[in-house]
């Protein structure tokens, strides 16, 4: 979907204070990154994504294949343009350039020269040069960084023909919508499946097919606001991997669906027989091995939607009954290489999370993306810290300063109220103390 719009960031000290047993406790929750999604104006959500399921004849089938090879030629061609002026800067005292103009002007030259490539669009070619670019600049920028190799993006690589899946862009002079077909440059037309109408005139569409052959078209749009009656109400959300999201309302928990879980054993079937029919290197794959990969394609991708759709529903039943939401800032990444890694991602922690945000900012909600620093460890009530990380299997919290007891998600969940300046009085009536 589009990028999210308006975030701001800011920085913030929370200051509570308590007086029990006249004991004077002042604790500081310094240096949190609370970034703020605002309520998005009637005039727009911003830019987003629409995404239909496209009906390909046997002609526009042939033309969409023969349309992605002339692109997937271009973007080798790029790769090996890179590579050579890589060999030829080691050791010259001028280095030359591989940006997109040069690349453009190279395009130009092929193109008058084969008459293959000239039959082909022109608009689909020139945005694999610009994403080709993209891509280039965002790996020359880590190596400059000197960022770990395990976070850097990599430079481009070769696109083959058995591994590649097509990929076409079209800015808005390469396509148009006419009696409900899609027509792209070069004469192509599908037949796209109105689910849902567009919410304003397309900027761009990539054309795309996926791992079990289904063909989408994802169009980039302006994107409507659609605001829902005001409730007067805010919820704290703690993800986790137990459940995938605590909230302070035991109506809105979401349990973790286990939809991986329920299908392993259908994907370890199809993947063994993968395993068994598997050919040697560089050799064409056999009809059957094709058989057992697209029916662990399909196996995956009802997984993936699964997991989504659950996602979205949870979402909009949340942003539907609250004004305001305070959600954890959590980078699921970094479970996939502990013992977790199998349950955490078959929760879906980070596609949820994005589904909710997106659904806040189609709503008009605001949403409060919570730093997740020591919000296991500090106290809703009272806002003590403790003294040490409490261990994960240690599932309640309880407080040394004021003595309160409750779930350790329940308190994490109700911190990122406080942490975000929510009045948590729906949350159990628990409120930041003054000092």
């Amino acid at each position: 979907m589009g990028p999210r719009g308006g975030a701001a960031k800011r920085r913030s000290s929370l200051h509570i204070c308590c007086d029990r047993h006249f004991l004077s406790l002042s604790v500081v929750v310094g240096t949190l990154n609370l970034m703020t999604t605002p309520m998005q104006t009637a005039q727009g959500a911003g830019p987003a994504r629409y995404t239909y399921r496209l009906r390909v004849s046997s002609t526009a089938l042939a033309a969409l294949d023969t349309e992605w090879a002339r692109c997937r030629w271009v973007w080798n061609e790029c790769v090996a343009m890179s590579r050579k002026v890589h060999g030829l800067n080691k050791g010259a005292t001028e280095k030359i350039t591989c940006g997109p103009a040069q690349l453009d002007k190279l395009l130009t030259e092929a193109r008058r020269s084969m008459a293959w490539l000239r039959e082909g669009a022109s608009v689909p070619q020139q945005q694999v040069i610009r994403d080709f670019a993209k891509s280039r600049a965002k790996a020359l920028k880590d190596i400059k960084a000197r960022l770990p190799m395990r976070q850097r993006a990599g430079m481009p690589r070769i696109k083959r023909k058995r591994e590649a899946l097509p990929t076409l862009n079209y800015t808005r002079r390469g396509f148009s919508l006419k009696e409900g077909r899609l027509h792209l440059a070069g004469g192509i037309v599908v037949k796209p499946v109105w689910s849902r109408d567009l919410p304003s005139d397309p900027t761009s569409v990539r054309v795309y097919r996926d791992s079990i052959g289904h063909w989408y078209a994802s169009f980039v749009v302006t994107a409507k606001t659609e605001p829902l009656p005001a409730t007067g109400r805010a919820i704290g959300i703690d993800w986790g991997v137990k459940e995938t999201a605590t909230t302070t309302s035991d109506a809105h928990d979401l349990p973790h669906p286990e939809h991986g879980k329920t299908a392993a054993r259908k994907l370890a079937g199809y993947q063994r027989m993968m395993a068994r029919r598997q050919t040697p290197k560089n050799r064409p794959d056999t009809a059957g091995y094709r058989k057992a990969r697209a029916h662990a394609a399909k196996v995956s991708k009802k997984i993936a939607r699964q997991r989504q759709d659950t996602g979205r529903k949870w979402a909009k039943k949340v942003v539907r009954d609250h004004d305001a939401l305070a959600v954890e800032d959590f980078r699921p990444k970094f479970l996939a290489k502990s013992t977790m890694g199998r349950k955490a991602a078959d929760a879906a922690i980070g596609a949820t999370k994005a589904a909710l945000i997106e659904m806040g900012r189609k709503h008009g909600r605001t949403v409060h993306l919570v730093h997740p620093a020591h919000t296991t460890m500090d106290c809703a009530q009272c806002g003590a810290r403790t003294k040490h990380a409490l261990p994960l299997s240690e599932r309640t919290y309880a407080c040394t300063a004021c003595g309160a007891v409750s779930p350790r998600d329940k308190n994490s969940a109700r911190v990122m109220l406080v942490r975000a300046g929510l009045n948590p009085a729906s949350a159990d009536l628990v409120s930041p103390a003054t000092c």
